[in-house]
């Protein structure tokens, strides 16, 4: 029987897919048990992430009718919107009214999607006859036997994951001219009938897009392009211009500091794996080069006692709140360093919740700034004794650029999710599967106290690398295999794995010690874990 047996009630396609044992699956699905489905609508990750590929593949087939010659590209996500380009038309409100009402008809017309397999020779004389490279990517895949497309009438193409069964399910949606391209827009997790407001984040689209065209310069803006590299013996030459680039951008923000002659504290804030503690040592080696000398403080050791500890919903303590760090004494003796005065620094004990005194004393000298990084660091209330004017706070994340093809973007939240899983099994004697069992609660905190500033930093550094996956795999790989679909998270390992086994690998032999991949792969000539 089919999946959508259990779901013949749901006259207003709700429910977009379906989790049966531990795998997402589409409503087509064969299932031997109709009890053991469980239904995935918007409101959950995995449901959102099939609404956009849906909204995705109805805009292809829009623009495939109206403007067949267009070239497409899906660029990044921003704000619950997919912000795309055409690279060979100018985007005007005539195209975007004319697609939008193509859409729209689509959509009405609730037309099947329908996935068909083909073997690796039958999709090799497939490609040979349409001249198209929709999908191709996946000829080159050895852990694939077979090559899958999404049809929907006549037109077709791939998409990375499950899809709707049929256009009549992606029924809220907009799509609206911006900057050189377009967004295309849907509902958000909290809100999943209707279209919110949409908020701007200019300083983030301006750091993508600057990443974004040095990579096509490189002409390196997909995998596959990224795979020829490593086939021809570019390795080298990418880990090189990558980490140049790192080092520029960072060398960019120590000069903006440094020009800012009455800037005294530096709050650096950013998501789960993003490379925060090498950034934070790397920006140091170029404000001394500039005559500036760094202290750092932690903001873990200003943690309120344990019994003044808030919790959360379930009574647990919540550590990430802002009220879980004691602010007055925080900024006293942010002050009283400011002023030139010592100040004896506490040692937060975890074990028994308190602070502790060591005489780790420090005093500020002239040519001496406060680095301070963690997640509050973009809020002005965890410094707000400190007046504005010196204060330089910046924003860092692994905002990936690199696509699977010019339709399936990479996740930024699953590039950092791969980090960490390496990481935590590296350093931390965790298993993948302990990884996975947490990341919804870090997303949770980060969606709270960090992403609402992010557009409130001074600067913005990217720090994802065009190689990285390549490297990551290795490490990445054996660990989520080891998850089997006796556990919820199942579906997460195994969508993955199923991204990685897409990359060529790449040897760590040419990484740097300084590169900020070190700090998950090990080898870092820094102090990092």
């Amino acid at each position: 029987m089919l999946a959508i047996e259990k779901f013949r009630d749901d006259k207003e396609k709700n429910i977009l897919a379906c989790k049966y044992k531990n795998e997402i699956k589409s409503l087509n699905e064969e299932v031997d048990n109709l009890d053991d489905v469980v239904p995935i609508d918007l409101t959950t990750k995995d449901g959102r992430r099939v609404y956009q590929r849906g909204i995705l593949y109805i805009m292809g087939m829009a623009f495939n009718r109206v403007y067949p010659k267009a070239y497409l590209t899906v660029n990044c996500q921003l704000s619950n919107s997919i912000f795309c380009n055409v690279d060979n038309m100018k985007v005007t409100n005539e195209m975007i009214e004319n697609i939008k009402n193509e859409m729209t008809e689509i959509v009405k017309s609730n037309l099947k999607i329908k996935k068909i397999e083909m073997t690796k020779e039958e999709a090799e004389k497939f490609y040979e006859r349409e001249k198209t490279l929709r999908g191709i990517l996946q000829l080159d895949n050895k852990y694939k036997d077979e090559v899958s497309l999404y049809f929907c009438e006549n037109y077709y193409n791939y998409f990375y994951g499950v899809m709707p069964i049929s256009t009549g399910y992606i029924k809220i949606f907009d799509i609206v001219k911006y900057h050189d391209g377009f967004l295309l827009r849907y509902p958000d997790k909290k809100a999943p009938y209707k279209l919110d407001k949409y908020k701007e984040t200019k300083k983030l689209l301006q750091t993508l897009e600057d990443y974004d065209d040095i990579y096509k310069v490189l002409n390196v803006n997909t995998i596959y392009k990224l795979n020829k590299k490593i086939e021809e013996g570019k390795s080298k030459e990418l880990i090189l211009l990558a980490e140049a680039l790192h080092e520029k951008k960072i060398s960019d923000i120590a000069d903006k500091i440094v020009k800012r002659k009455n800037i005294k504290i530096i709050l650096i804030a950013g998501p789960s794996s993003s490379g925060k503690t090498t950034f934070a040592q790397r920006l140091g080696i170029q404000l001394k080069l500039n005559g500036i000398k760094p202290l750092t403080i932690s903001v873990d050791n200003y943690f309120v006692e344990r019994e003044n500890t808030p919790k959360d919903e379930n009574g647990q303590y919540d550590f990430e709140r802002l009220d879980s760090i004691d602010l007055k004494l925080f900024n006293d003796h942010l002050t009283k360093l400011l002023n030139g005065e010592e100040v004896d620094l506490p040692t937060f004990n975890f074990k028994t919740g308190h602070k502790e005194y060591k005489g780790n004393k420090m005093r500020m000298r002239n040519n001496e700034i406060l680095v301070i990084e963690g997640i509050h660091c973009l809020n002005d209330k965890l410094t707000e004794a400190i007046p504005k004017e010196q204060k330089y706070k910046i924003y860092i994340s692994a905002l990936t650029v690199l696509n699977i093809d010019y339709y399936n973007r990479i996740s930024t939240t699953d590039t950092r999710l791969i980090r960490r899983i390496v990481r935590d099994n590296n350093f931390r004697g965790y298993k993948a599967l302990h990884t996975l069992e947490n990341w919804e609660m870090v997303n949770k905190g980060e969606e709270s106290y960090i992403y609402p500033f992010q557009e409130d930093a001074d600067s913005m550094f990217n720090t994802s690398l065009i190689y990285e996956i390549s490297v990551l795999k290795k490490y990445a790989l054996p660990l989520l295999k080891e998850i089997d679909n006796t556990h919820p998270e199942y579906s997460e390992a195994q969508s993955l794995c199923e991204l990685l086994k897409y990359f060529d690998d790449i040897d760590d032999e040419y990484i740097p010690k300084n590169s900020l991949i070190r700090e998950f792969i090990g080898g870092s000539i820094f102090d990092v874990q």
